[in-house]
């Protein structure tokens, strides 16, 4: 495991879901120690109940002895059996909630990551992350109090029982025990390089396949399956080599360590034997050894294997522990207020920004837009539109420059305020697997049912939703499939309408659209863009001639601005971009 997701990380993060429930986390170690301890005094009574059997007195005399020494064992037992019960009614009660808290923290901080983040990221991927988290979780709770709190409690008093009876005896079992624990402890060390690599090709067939089905409709226009088959068949063959060597390794460990429990058996029963004979230990202590030698060695053999689970949820654990250390590349300022917003007015001052070092997006970019005023940006492909459009809803942070709404500066305004007063209807809009109202309220989500129906007919959809079969109840398929391109933006003008933001951005919202719900459309948005402050990314000719002004952008700057006539009148980028116009587009 890299040494930036470190063992110690890990059970930090795991301790601050655990912390709130500190009292009964110990409650239930301590019960469990408690009720292991019992395994350990239950054999010494069961030593005595064997040296009375193996007493020359007259039976009836003994019967008596014996009966007392069972009921004590019958009465520790019955102790130990109510410490378990207890402890596994705690663990009911406690898992599912450090997993929901472990869950929603890391998909909550998951949400904050940056547009850029999920721009380079598999959505397969991070939910399997999530998840695995909180199942690496309860992985390691088990592992320590079924099997390592088990282990420690019974090695240790069984070797302090063996040392007071025969040092002897307990140098043997102690020998036999630290070889074969530290066998295990190196083994699973040595492995875990393998298990962290079989977690990342779990993830990456995870990513893959999630891939590929959010894609299915383009896999079948390209009639890609075979392609996809391959590229999936691929990593689930280095998966399956990782796996079937991990399980050779384990297989090699098992028959080795086995080898070296039978050894450790037989010098264990060869020195206690050789006490016998000069009758320092009695027939009960062979019943106490043999007690003691399986309940240690059961639990020396599920170490092994319980470290090889710890280790492997390490490693499941540290690919979700590097995204929640990973810091968020846009983060609210320390000290941000709440951006308010009067007369919306825009203005960039000398914005830089770059994606990369190689690529300059914006050069000391300078505009200001007026109160209510509508602005279209045009220009070639690459010139840096949508990108403003992005820096305007921070999903990106400028390089140099600002960007100033009614004079505020956006990057010492919470995200959320900035966000909550722009709209923006995107070119290509994803809708969630809900309903029909869900995904137009989603714009407000304390709108009434009302509200929602009259943003519906402001948008022209409420007449096609009506027509579906369950109406608003209608739910959408994976982003929004079931529905046609033209209905689907139908619903997230609706949604926008909804919101009602002072500042509207609209990237080519008609650009889906047929003629003819083009035309339904139009006079919803020019409704929609009344009192507030619009951008729109332009193409059509039909969205250009609305606006107020044209603003021309190439190699990331202002190069020209003015309206319809105006540019043409000029012979400009605009001229050109005019004239090789085809159908109503500006390509």
């Amino acid at each position: 495991m890299q040494k930036k997701y470190s063992i110690k990380k890990i059970l930090q993060i795991m301790w601050m879901s655990m912390r709130q429930y500190r009292l009964l986390v110990f409650a239930m170690l301590a019960l469990g120690m408690i009720a292991n301890m019992f395994a350990v005094i239950i054999p010494l009574f069961y030593k005595q109940f064997f040296d009375v059997l193996a007493l020359s007195t007259p039976v009836p005399d003994r019967v008596p002895v014996l009966m007392h020494l069972l009921f004590i064992i019958f009465a520790f037992n019955g102790f130990g059996w109510l410490c378990w019960r207890v402890v596994i009614f705690v663990g009911n009660e406690l898992q599912p909630r450090i997993k929901t808290h472990l869950e929603t923290r890391s998909f909550s901080y998951l949400l904050d990551h940056s547009y850029t983040f999920f721009s380079n990221a598999f959505v397969g991927s991070l939910v399997r992350k999530v998840h695995r988290l909180a199942s690496a979780f309860e992985k390691l709770v088990d592992e320590v109090q079924w099997n390592l709190l088990a282990l420690f409690v019974i090695v240790i008093g069984d070797l302090i029982v063996l040392f007071l009876r025969d040092v002897r005896l307990g140098m043997v079992l102690a020998l036999c025990v630290a070889l074969i624990a530290a066998f295990n402890i190196m083994f699973a060390t040595w492995k875990l390089k393998y298990d962290y690599e079989k977690s990342k090709l779990d993830s990456e067939s995870t990513a893959v396949m999630a891939d590929a089905l959010t894609n299915s409709v383009t896999i079948k226009l390209f009639t890609s399956e075979l392609h996809e088959r391959g590229l999936f068949q691929n990593v689930m063959n280095r998966w399956q080599k990782a796996q079937i060597r991990l399980w050779h390794f384990e297989g090699y460990a098992e028959a080795f360590q086995a080898g070296l429990m039978v050894l450790a058996e037989f010098v264990m029963m060869y020195v206690a034997i050789q006490l016998w004979q000069r009758g320092e230990v009695t027939i009960g202590d062979f019943a106490l050894i043999q007690s003691f030698m399986i309940g240690i060695f059961q639990r020396v053999w599920n170490l092994g294997k319980s470290v090889r689970h710890i280790y492997e949820a390490f490693a499941d654990a540290a690919e979700m522990v590097e995204i929640l250390e990973m810091p968020h590349e846009v983060k609210d300022y320390p000290k941000a207020k709440i951006l308010v917003v009067s007369d919306a007015v825009i203005a960039f001052d000398q914005v830089t920004f770059k994606f990369n070092q190689t690529r300059s997006v914006l050069n000391g970019l300078s505009m200001q837009i007026a109160p209510h005023e509508k602005i279209a940006l045009v220009g070639p492909s690459g010139a840096g539109k949508s990108t403003i459009t992005k820096l305007l809803m921070r999903f990106y942070d400028v390089e140099s420059g600002k960007i100033l709404i009614d004079g505020q500066n956006i990057a010492k305004v919470t995200q959320n305020s900035l966000r909550a007063n722009i709209s923006m209807v995107p070119q290509e809009p994803i809708l969630f697997h809900r309903s029909l109202m869900d995904n137009i309220r989603y714009g407000r989500p304390d709108a009434t049912d009302e509200e929602v129906f009259e943003a519906a007919r402001r948008a022209k959809c409420h007449e096609f939703i009506m027509e579906l079969q369950e109406g608003y109840d209608t739910f959408v398929g994976e982003r929004g499939i079931k529905l046609s391109g033209g209905e689907r933006q139908r619903i997230a003008i609706a949604r926008a309408i909804l919101k009602n933001a002072p500042i509207l951005v609209l990237d080519e919202a008609t650009s889906s659209l047929d003629s003819e719900s083009e035309s339904l459309i139009q006079a919803a948005l020019d409704e929609l863009m009344k009192g507030k402050t619009t951008i729109v990314i332009a193409h059509r000719l039909s969205t250009i001639m609305r606006m107020d002004r044209i603003v021309v952008i190439d190699g990331g700057q202002v190069v020209d601005s003015g309206t319809h006539d105006q540019l043409l009148q000029k012979q400009g980028i605009y001229k050109k971009l005019w004239e090789i116009q085809a159908g109503g587009f500006i390509e």
